[in-house]
């Protein structure tokens, strides 16, 4: 293991050092054995992803490759770095049993790196879609709740918190139309942690993006919650095109003020007020949660129609009407009425009094 270090001490302090899938890149030369190297995908703070074909099955399926670098010195820091990412990979294999989440096929270390092979998703992110098509509706962003939610929830049911869900981090496969969530912050957080006894320390680092992390996930307190304020955010991308930095917010509470940038309808817009909330309290607590408020919109005016409500003094019928169609009127119904007859009246007094001087006015005018 301790041969190990130098190497990722290279590789980190030099980001855009060769790593040994960069040399193997577009070669017919095979990694292990088994992985046919196409192309880089992305770098990023915690490594680089590959596209790879797997050469050892018979139909040579695209696969990502995922290199990861956690970013310690330490010997018996990395030892544990080894061991957390064994069980989060685990973990991400669990995940993977959902058809809205790519499948880990495979992970190991090689010269102390460590890699994950997860199943190769085709198609685009939100991300390319909105600045290839421009901006959603809000029918469009709603779908696009009642598709990503379920996933959401069944990553919270596995005491899973995502930690980065954001625009780019979801893909439209381009098989059959579905959400698939990717790159998961699970693994990343925890190699992020095993650097807490080393002399620098995690206090700087956050697993997240910002803009999309809310502030207690940027205090390295993230909760499920935390999630739903990025889907939020999420959803705001969509409809106005314009990443998180670019918003105004509110220098009183810390809201975002999304409001000046896009109109929607009044109850969707308390549903983004409330996935948006700075404070964990008053956010919603659960992606289910959002999901129930959405399925119930379309019944809201009969519902409204259901709910024992008390009639405001104003909507109530005549006394005479009431005599005539019930023969009896209870005691708080004639109090009722008597008070709405009562304002009547003095309404009609106050206005009658407030025309009074006016009137003489006009007539010492004439005279």
């Amino acid at each position: 293991m301790d041969s190990s270090i130098p190497k990722l001490d290279k590789l980190r302090a030099n980001p855009q050092q060769q790593t040994t899938l960069s040399l193997l890149c577009g070669s017919e030369q095979r990694f292990r054995d088994r992985y046919q190297i196409l192309r880089m995908l992305g770098r990023g703070g915690f490594g680089v992803t590959y596209l790879a074909k797997d050469a050892s099955l018979p139909s040579e399926p695209l696969c990502v490759i995922k290199l990861l670098c956690p970013k310690v010195s330490n010997p018996m820091v990395l030892q544990r770095a080894s061991q957390r990412f064994e069980r989060e990979a685990k973990i991400l294999s669990q995940l993977g049993s959902h058809a809205q989440i790519p499948r880990l096929l495979d992970y190991f270390q090689v010269n102390g790196e460590f890699y994950l092979v997860q199943e190769y998703v085709r198609g685009r992110t939100i991300a390319k879609e909105i600045r290839s098509k421009g901006v959603l509706t809000e029918l469009e962003v709603k779908q696009f709740l009642r598709e990503i939610l379920p996933v959401v929830s069944y990553v919270h049911e596995q005491k899973v918190i995502h930690r980065d869900i954001k625009p780019p981090n979801i893909i439209r496969c381009q098989d059959d139309g579905r959400l698939v969530l990717i790159d998961f912050g699970a693994v990343k957080e925890h190699f992020v942690h095993v650097s807490q006894n080393t002399q620098r320390g995690a206090t700087t680092h956050f697993v997240g993006t910002l803009g999309f992390a809310p502030p207690e996930q940027l205090a390295l307190r993230a909760t499920y919650s935390s999630d739903i304020f990025a889907l939020g955010v999420t959803c705001l991308y969509m409809l106005t095109g314009k990443p998180p930095m670019e918003f105004s917010y509110d220098p009183e509470t810390g809201e975002v003020s999304w409001k000046d940038y896009v109109e929607v309808s009044e109850h969707f817009a308390k549903i983004l007020d409330k996935m948006l909330m700075v404070s964990v309290r008053d956010r919603y607590q659960s992606a289910d949660e959002i999901l129930r408020i959405l399925n119930l919109e379309p019944y809201l005016g009969k519902l409204s129609d259901c709910l024992h409500v008390q009639p405001r003094l104003s909507d109530l019928p005549d006394e005479a009407e009431l005599l005539a169609r019930n023969g009896y009127l209870p005691p708080i119904i004639r109090a009722a009425i008597a008070i709405r007859r009562l304002r009547t009246r003095m309404g009609l007094r106050d206005r009658k009094r407030a025309m009074e001087p006016k009137e003489q006015e006009g007539e010492l005018m004439i005279n």
